[in-house]
């Protein structure tokens, strides 16, 4: 590996050149950020598959926080140095496809989490994950239940190259404007994006609570937020300082906070009041089955060109059950 990449320089968990050797096979997950949470859940399961799989391991790898340049010469090395197969969360995706387009790889590569352009798809073999069109819509079916008259709306975004984002984004709008291919709601459905937004946070949590509150300090009557990903709640005791301030108008239903992701501290804070509806998606299993998918290819196996791991639903009234065990 180039020393350039070397853990110091990107503040990543790598294993060392004797660990991998260690191995038969070695099967790296690449995500966007090591600093998300959500992917926590993501290396536990990859870390799960790898203990039952014989001869395995598990090299979870990416950039210690969101930055698309690093990702890319994370994934370059990786083809350089060697791995058995790969899986990627491309933080962008149309970089990522041309990366693999000039490498042109002789393992099996698979996406996870996130998946490159339509267009771009013959780049790898599988995705395992979400049906990311399918979070935005059952955010904004949730949305329309709250707030029936529509209202004013603000999405919050990660990086504006994620292509699941993008997709969630999509299935929000298609579904409160009652058509397909809006790129901004102008009125559709009863339901307008306000100026200033979608915010792009770059999966940075602080960051996305303080660009919240900057578009509620200056739209104090906003009727809803979509949060396509769970990056505001990630960051715990800031999200609840910014609750605290709006917590009548989130508890009596004048400001819907519509979110995606169940990790526990995001379930908590849905028991509180500080949301309204959190959509989950299941990271441990996509670490998972993933680590299959890969041994399948390795093996010469055929594996599904799209395999989606579902979602979970939660509301305060099911908080308790409505995870996926």
């Amino acid at each position: 590996m180039r020393k350039s990449l070397g853990v110091l320089a990107l503040g990543m968990t790598l294993l060392g050149a004797d660990a991998v050797q260690a191995a038969d096979k070695t099967y790296a997950v690449v995500v966007k950020a090591m600093d998300n949470p959500f992917f926590d859940l993501v290396r536990d399961g990859c870390q799960k598959a790898a203990a039952e799989l014989k001869g395995v391991e598990c090299l979870y790898i990416g950039p210690s926080g969101h930055t698309e340049a690093d990702q890319l010469r994370i994934i370059d090395d990786l083809l350089t140095k060697g791995v058995t197969a790969m899986a990627i969360s491309p933080s962008n995706a149309p970089a990522v496809a041309n990366l693999l387009k000039r490498r042109k790889p002789d393992i099996p590569v698979i996406t996870i989490d996130a998946d490159v352009l339509a267009k771009d798809k013959d780049v790898r073999v599988s995705y395992v994950g979400t049906d990311n069109y399918e979070l935005g819509v059952a955010l904004a079916e949730q949305l329309k239940k709250a707030k029936p008259g529509g209202g004013t709306l603000c999405l919050v975004m990660g990086g504006p190259a994620a292509d699941n984002i993008n997709q969630r984004a999509q299935g929000s709008r298609d579904t409160l404007a009652g058509k397909k291919g809006v790129e901004r709601l102008k009125g559709e459905g009863g339901w307008t994006e306000i100026a200033g937004c979608p915010l792009y946070t770059n999966d940075d949590a602080a960051l996305a609570v303080q660009m919240m509150a900057d578009v509620l300090t200056a739209n104090p009557k906003l009727d809803a937020f979509i949060a396509e990903g769970g990056w505001p709640q990630f960051a715990p005791q800031a999200y609840a300082q910014l609750t605290d301030q709006h917590l009548d108008r989130i508890k009596s239903g004048g400001l819907a906070m519509m979110v995606a992701d169940t990790l526990p501290p995001q379930i908590q804070a849905l028991k509180e009041g500080r949301s309204h509806v959190q959509v989950g998606q299941r990271p441990f299993e996509m670490g998972y089955r993933a680590m299959f998918v890969m041994h399948d290819l390795a093996s010469g196996k055929k594996v599904e060109p799209t395999i989606y791991t579902g979602l979970d639903t939660c509301t305060a009234a099911t908080a308790d059950t409505c995870l996926k065990k």
